[in-house]
């Protein structure tokens, strides 16, 4: 799949909204006690923000908002860009200013860098993983609460996509909707009688006769749920073309590519959410001699 053109943003209503809150959980009614007990108010640091270990940056307008809002006279220079590959070692960006401000917020801008950090190198693995099969990777709702808009930014960075943010931007119907509506067939239709023209319909389906149950009512994306290589081979070629499928359900990273290979247009997988591990990254100051 085709890369976007430009690089993903984070609008930053969200991100001043986020930070602010953490800081304000942080820093609580009396402020940041250690750095106003062991620093003088005139103190001035100079910080270098690395990685301690190699992966994808991601997060950095979050880090940068940290700074920013902590208070006045704190400048956050970035030696890169969000998506960009970084090695163990090397200088992400340099903090300077008052240096009760930058211990204050360090913590901070480190809780959001880390883990969206991490969310980003574990994508970037899953779609090396895949790269020239025509699958793309995607995400889940299966994200921290509060947290969505950020991860799936992530997950964007690491060069994978994003399924749907919520329950109200794309129609998925799944096996409990089914079972309560009485059928792939019956479940389709009525949501395609409600939807507007412009909203996605997406239908799970688990066994190949509901697959072609759904194809039959016009289903034009499908979930494969939980099946096993062989079968989501028979399930592309019982769809022939009709419809995009959509493969999901026990996606690990040394299963992916074999999944990709069956023929699949997406993958997607809450795996890369919900067990990344944070990207070390550290800030240290900077001692002058």
């Amino acid at each position: 799949m085709p890369q976007p053109p430009y690089p993903a943003e984070l609008p930053r209503h969200l991100v001043d909204a986020a930070v602010t809150a953490a800081l304000s959980e942080d820093l609580g009614l009396a402020g940041d006690l250690t750095s106003q007990a062991v620093l003088s108010p005139g103190a001035t640091a100079n910080a270098t923000l690395s990685a301690r270990e190699s992966g994808v940056i991601a997060g950095l307008d979050l880090a940068r908002a940290a700074f920013r809002l902590i208070g006045d006279g704190v400048d956050f220079v970035t030696h890169v860009r969000d998506g960009d590959w970084i090695e163990a070692g090397q200088s992400v960006a340099d903090v300077y200013g008052p240096a009760r401000l930058v211990m204050s917020a360090e913590r901070v801008a480190l809780n959001f860098l880390n883990p969206l950090s991490g969310i980003a190198t574990l994508t970037r693995a899953f779609a090396d993983a895949v790269a020239g099969t025509g699958a793309q990777i995607c995400d889940t709702r299966k994200t921290t609460p509060g947290l969505r808009a950020f991860q799936k930014y992530a997950v964007r960075c690491g060069g994978g996509a994003n399924h749907r943010y919520g329950l109200d931007d794309a129609i998925l119907i799944k096996d409990n909707h089914i079972a309560v509506a009485g059928g792939v067939a019956a479940a389709y239709r009525a949501a395609a009688a409600y939807a507007g023209h412009l909203v996605a319909i997406e239908i799970e389906v688990t066994t190949l006769a509901e697959l072609e149950e759904a194809l039959e009512a016009g289903a034009r994306v499908v979930l494969l749920d939980n099946m096993d290589n062989e079968t989501l081979k028979k399930a592309v070629a019982l769809n022939a073309g009709r419809a995009r499928l959509e493969a999901s359900g026990g996606v690990k990273l040394d299963r992916v590519r074999s999944i990709a290979e069956t023929g699949v247009d997406y993958i997607s997988t809450s795996q890369i959410t919900l067990s990344a591990p944070p990207l070390d990254l550290g800030l240290d100051v900077v001692i002058r001699q």
